[in-house]
């Protein structure tokens, strides 16, 4: 029986440690280990002539009573089951020298017990309970059943160390085996709880448990130390401002230095963060004319009007050539210039019967040509007249042959073939009678007329 009983306390210690899971939910194992002292004086058991007549008489005489064994004498595990409810396992073993105040030759001592204990306070460093539970008791190989009932405290230094203080009284279901009280003080540790990555705080509280990191962020971790957690921190690694989800803002502008593309000069957000000292949209950066505003189609410069129309250049048909807004900043044929047009145009001479243009009305195309170009962008009809002599088929021919003769001359000499068109009326517009010699002569002409 001496062996069974050594080999039990073994097998507690063996399952304690092995089966490693806290007292409380987090660390729902204890194991502790100590010593026992066993007392049978105070419980006023009336079949034992060792015990007092009032209970809990002399219930600390240590020195007269209690029986001790120098040694680690007790070992017991436990596991927390919920709502401050815990069951488990004691083994104990002792040398009996005093039964009341009697002396005895030295009775070996072994104990077996189940327990059920209920933590009255939960999760605090003074840590009270109260114990219930049956058992088996041997005195020299003299075994009988027990009943037992007891309280007790702990005082954790730790989450996980603490001293277990407890006694209990155990009421014999035999005659033979005396009642008595049984205290112990031992050195208590809880376990099972499980923290991966060592930052005090339970993989099942842990948000982030393969990570060290902070209780206030449920053990993840905040890097930079900025007060955000990493993963709602755009930049982990920089300490920033809440407001700028954790990133830093060198130059105070209110745009991180991540989105900043000026992050060493104050800007603007909407321009990403750079300066923009003229106010005309475009950062200065990319400003080619940063002190004067200016369009971002032009890089921040304003748009030049090279010849003062109040056309500016990107919109004027004729950017050095003075005209009217009305005209894209061209010129515009006027009335004047149009009589003018044509008072040269009529004086422009043909070979007898012919479309070919006389030499002495060279000087005349000179000038026509002038006129033309200082207005661009206006398109002009040539046209051909005759006068009423010969058939009307002949003159419908010969005034096209002229206007034509006159365009290609014009087109020849660097006028715009776009701009000028040709057509022939023949005898059908007279500006003049054809019953007069000096009529006729009116009537054979060429017009430069504007297309409006």
């Amino acid at each position: 029986m001496k062996h069974l009983s050594k080999l039990l306390v073994v097998a507690l210690i063996f399952v304690g440690f092995n089966s490693i899971q806290a007292q409380d939910e987090d660390n729902p194992w204890q194991v502790s280990i100590g010593v026992n002292a066993i007392d049978a004086y105070p419980t006023n058991d009336s079949e034992n002539p060792f015990s007092s007549t009032t209970l809990f008489d002399e219930y600390f005489n240590v020195s007269d009573h209690w029986n001790i064994l120098p040694s680690v004498s007790y070992v017991a595990v436990s596991k927390y089951i919920g709502d401050g409810f815990s069951v488990g396992a004691r083994g104990s073993l002792n040398r009996i020298e005093k039964i009341g105040d009697f002396e005895v030759d030295d009775l070996s001592h072994y104990a077996i017990d189940g327990t059920i204990k209920y933590n009255i306070l939960k999760k605090t460093a003074i840590d009270p309970f109260v114990e219930i539970g049956g058992g088996y008791t041997w005195i020299d190989e003299i075994g009988a059943g027990t009943v037992n009932g007891g309280i007790g405290v702990n005082f954790w230094f730790s989450d996980n160390l603490g001293l277990t203080l407890q006694t209990q009284y155990k009421h014999a279901f035999e005659d033979y085996l005396i009642t008595h009280f049984q205290h112990l003080a031992g050195i208590s540790i809880k376990f099972g709880g499980t923290d991966t990555d060592g930052d005090g705080i339970y993989d099942k509280y842990d948000a982030c448990p393969e990570v060290a990191g902070l209780e206030e962020f449920n053990g993840c971790p905040d890097t930079d130390g900025d007060g955000i957690e990493d993963s709602k921190d755009a930049c982990p690694n920089e300490a920033g401002p809440a407001e700028l989800n954790g990133c830093p803002d060198s130059d105070g502008d209110g745009v991180a230095d991540k989105d900043d593309a000026c992050p060493n000069t104050p800007g603007l957000a909407e321009l990403a963060g750079c300066p923009d000292a003229d106010g005309d949209g475009v950062a200065d950066k990319d400003d080619e004319c940063p002190n004067e505003a200016g369009p971002a189609a032009n890089n921040g410069c304003p748009w030049p009007d090279t010849d003062g129309d109040g056309v500016l250049d990107k919109d004027d048909q004729c950017p050095e050539v003075a005209g009217t807004v009305a005209n894209n900043g061209c010129p515009e044929v006027t009335e004047e210039v149009q009589k003018q047009l044509n008072d040269y145009a009529r004086t422009i001479l043909f070979d007898t019967g012919k479309s070919s243009i006389k030499a002495e009305s060279t000087s005349v195309m000179v000038d026509i040509i002038q006129i033309l170009n200082e207005y661009p962008t206006s398109k002009f009809t040539v046209e051909g007249h005759t006068d009423s002599v010969g058939s009307e088929k002949l003159n419908q021919e010969l005034s096209e042959k002229r206007a034509n003769s006159v365009r290609d001359f014009l087109i020849d000499k660097g006028i715009g073939a776009d701009r000028l068109s040709a057509i022939g009326y023949g005898e059908a517009k007279p500006i003049a009678t054809n019953n007069t010699r000096a009529g006729r002569a009116e009537n054979r002409r060429v017009e430069i007329n504007l297309i409006k």
